[in-house]
């Protein structure tokens, strides 16, 4: 089942169908949501309505929503892990339940991308990193070796974080932007090297 129908979840659905899985139907308050119309998929009740039997995915791009409906939710097992057939996961990596991992993206050797995180379209996660609860790692970010990311995080379109920096939970990173040192929680950076809006 997809939580939410908008175009995140005509990405989810295509990586899960892709995989070969199945998809029951979709929750979302709008019944001309782009999974219902495009895809042809059942509406199966509101946003909020979903039920706590899974498998389900969060397959909501705004990151404040995600995480409202996470909190509401909760990021336990009924939530299912969509990776793209043309993705890399390192065996040594480690996906919570609900992450997507997107077409041609990559998570290497030792990473930990935890419940719910997105790490979408040709992200880069290298070795050693973690990436927190719910954050999205967006189309062509690159998270180098070590680096911690915390939870609700966005990582911008093409953002860069060098090896071995932490960014605390709830941070905004621009696209496009270097993150070269400690974020503390809340931060909201754009440029480069990253600095404070």
């Amino acid at each position: 089942m997809l939580i939410g129908g908008g175009g995140h979840a005509l990405v989810v659905a295509e990586a899960a169908r892709a995989a070969g899985r199945a998809i029951a139907g979709v929750f979302d308050d709008r019944s001309d949501a782009p999974a219902i119309t495009r895809l042809g998929l059942p509406r199966m009740g509101p946003l909020r309505g979903a039920p706590e039997a899974g498998p389900w995915v969060v397959c909501v791009g705004d990151l404040r929503v995600r995480m409202e409906l996470l909190a509401a939710m909760g990021t336990g097992s009924a939530a299912a892990a969509v990776v793209h057939p043309s993705a890399v996961v390192s065996p040594s990596a480690t996906l919570g339940a609900g992450v997507f991992v997107g077409p041609r993206a990559v998570v290497h050797s030792f990473a930990k991308v935890e419940a719910h995180a997105i790490v979408n379209t040709g992200a880069i996660v290298e070795h050693d990193c973690v990436i927190g609860v719910g954050t999205h790692v967006a189309p062509g970010a690159i998270v180098a070796g070590s680096a911690n990311v915390g939870s609700g995080c966005l990582l911008g379109v093409g953002c860069r974080v060098l090896p071995r920096v932490a960014i605390g939970d709830g941070c905004t990173v621009g696209a496009g932007a270097v993150v070269v040192k400690v974020l503390a929680a809340g931060s909201r950076v754009v440029g480069v090297p990253a600095r404070a809006l």
